[in-house]
């Protein structure tokens, strides 16, 4: 579905993302991995059309036609949903107003209110609280549950896991695998590899701003050797 071809992207004068190519399909969990600084958040940002970085040259092709040049509310129309870094959420709104920006509560088709709190009990128990009333793991569901509420064929998520108790991490990891088994595209990037390859079915690292390692993450966890060379694991 997303086709990614030879990206450069620019921040001022320094080149974050150096011809980077990948691609994700249905019913895939894709993680993109590497060190911090390597240009992963760059590479979310500039496929979500965001102002910063600035994309000089390549292609991004999401069902075969073009993203690059449209504003992110339409490429958000496209059924591609973001979850950002760090969340992102409005201190001052609640759990069920942040799960209704996007649909009416009274929405019965696709996701719905109520399909989001049964993904997310805690959410459920939490529905009257604000944003800046919730924890770390809650706001890390929240993010999520949003981004659902798009209908999306697509999910970006970057560092979904950051903050999440171990307990918290497990559910995510869940949650992703079954939206990959309902039909959904996912890109994810992680610093937590061994989150990431729980639910990957393929991997990318970035290195530089370039794709140094694609493979089946099968692959990769039988290369220890590689690991050590592009993510400092052992």
């Amino acid at each position: 579905m997303l086709e990614i071809n030879d990206l450069h992207a620019y921040y001022g004068d320094a080149h974050v993302v150096q011809g980077a190519s990948l691609n994700v399909d249905v019913n895939e969990v894709v993680a993109l991995l590497g060190r911090n600084g390597m240009g992963k958040t760059s590479l979310i940002r500039s496929i979500m059309g965001l102002a910063s970085p600035q994309v000089k040259r390549g292609s991004i092709n999401w069902k075969g036609q073009a993203l690059l040049g449209l504003a992110p509310f339409e490429i958000a129309r496209r059924k591609i949903a973001y979850v950002p870094q760090g969340r992102r959420l409005f201190g001052s709104l609640t759990v069920i107003e942040h799960l209704t920006m996007l649909k009416s509560a009274s929405a019965k088709h696709g996701w719905t209110v109520e399909r989001v709190l049964a993904t997310f009990p805690r959410l459920a128990e939490r529905r009257s609280h604000r944003g800046n009333q919730l924890s770390g793991g809650e706001r890390g569901m929240l993010a999520v549950g949003r981004a659902l509420m798009l209908d999306p064929e697509l999910i970006l998520m970057d560092e979904p896991s950051e903050g999440l108790a171990p307990v918290m991490v497990q559910h995510l990891e869940d949650v992703i695998s079954d939206l990959a088994k309902q039909g959904l595209g996912i890109l994810l990037v992680e610093q937590n590899l061994y989150s990431a390859l729980a639910v990957a079915n393929r991997v990318y690292v970035l290195e530089t701003g370039k794709v140094v390692y694609e493979g089946a993450k099968e692959a990769i966890e039988h290369e220890p050797a590689k690991l050590t060379q592009f993510l400092g694991v052992k």
